[in-house]
């Protein structure tokens, strides 16, 4: 039977560690691809990809985190990235957040963040999930602070980051887009410091 066939597979085939990540983004991409975000089912990339449901909530987090690994390709997972910021003093966030993101990207090179600025601006699909990324990411920042005004803090924050790599990345303007890494921290992160703690209103 097909139900007894799809158990058998996926019994079968057991990925471990980086290969069950591996083995389902490029599921991740043939399913999305097929089926588009919406259509496409947590249980149908598990199922393409030979593991259970359960892999990609422990390795993403969600399908809104599997799709900006596979198709938006952010350099960086967005779980990871929240558990190392978290990692010091509330009042060097910002410090931590410009220097991280700057880093992850030159890393990438900027021709991921000009792939990632083609992909919002042609699919509503992928500009919802960079939009989720954002506000999830910042509503679990801003919540762990204590401050209030989460929802408009959370899109200065994604302005600011989002406007630093259009400038670094794409209109590469100088002297910004040539700048060394911290530079920019210490003339950026007190801004978003402010965003993150301070008076916004």
């Amino acid at each position: 039977m097909a139900g007894e066939d799809t158990t058998v597979r996926r019994r079968g085939r057991r990925p471990g560690g980086q290969d069950t990540r591996t083995a389902l983004i490029e599921a991740a991409r043939a399913v999305f691809g097929e089926s588009g975000f919406d259509g496409a089912t947590v249980r149908a990339i598990a199922t393409r990809a030979g593991v259970d449901a359960a892999m990609v909530n422990h390795w993403f987090g969600s399908k809104e985190g599997l799709f900006a690994q596979a198709i938006l390709k952010l350099p960086f997972d967005p779980h990871e990235l929240l558990t190392t910021l978290q990692d010091g003093p509330d009042d060097e966030f910002g410090q931590r957040i410009v220097r991280t993101f700057l880093t992850r990207w030159d890393g990438a090179g900027g021709d991921v963040f000009q792939a990632l600025v083609r992909s919002v601006a042609g699919h509503e699909q992928a500009a919802a999930v960079l939009r989720g990324f954002f506000q999830n990411f910042f509503t679990k920042v801003i919540g762990g602070i204590g401050s209030d005004n989460s929802a408009l803090r959370t899109t200065l924050c994604a302005s600011q980051l989002v406007g630093m790599g259009m400038v670094r990345y794409v209109a590469k303007f100088e002297p910004m887009a040539s700048s060394e890494i911290e530079p920019l921290v210490t003339a950026i992160a007190p801004t978003l410091q402010r965003y993150l703690t301070g008076k916004i209103d």
